[in-house]
């Protein structure tokens, strides 16, 4: 665990999206980034977290905001979502776990009393200069959208 806060450089990342581009954080040096990590893709959760994002996705382009999703799904998979929901932001497929790692989105859970390692669902809001704005740890995935406007004053 790295320990990332408010105020840190974002870790540098590099991973493949769901059309096999390469994407990585220099990409969107002068721009605000939203990056999002959420477990697995055509689950409840992150399917309306992903479809939250993705129909506000004009309004963030407007504010200057690109936005990535982040799962260990594979490449395929990030696909068949991004196709069936009409995602129009990447999607990368961190299936070595790397990026997760990186920003302290892989670490123990607990289901039913049973531990377990898997994503910690968690957005970070990255400046123009990759410098981290915000971290949302309790994410409303119904709502992101407001979370994220309401807590940065957009």
């Amino acid at each position: 665990m790295t320990n990332l806060k408010v105020g840190d450089k974002a870790p540098a990342f590099e991973g493949v999206n769901q059309s096999g581009e390469k994407i990585a954080l220099k990409d969107f040096e002068g721009k605000k980034l939203i990056l999002y990590f959420y477990p697995k893709d055509n689950t409840p959760g992150c399917t309306a977290e992903s479809c939250n994002l993705n129909d506000n996705y004009d309004a963030w382009l407007a504010k200057g905001f690109e936005v990535v999703g982040v799962s260990p799904d594979s490449e395929k998979s990030h696909q068949k979502f991004a196709d069936k929901f009409g995602f129009r932001f990447n999607l990368i497929a961190d299936t070595e776990k790397e990026i997760l790692e990186a920003y302290d989105a892989w670490g123990e859970k607990s289901m039913y009393g049973k531990k377990y390692m898997g994503v910690l669902r968690k957005t970070f809001v990255i400046d123009e200069k990759g410098v981290i704005q915000e971290i949302f740890e309790k994410v409303n995935t119904k709502d992101h959208t407001n979370q994220i406007i309401n807590t940065l004053n957009l």
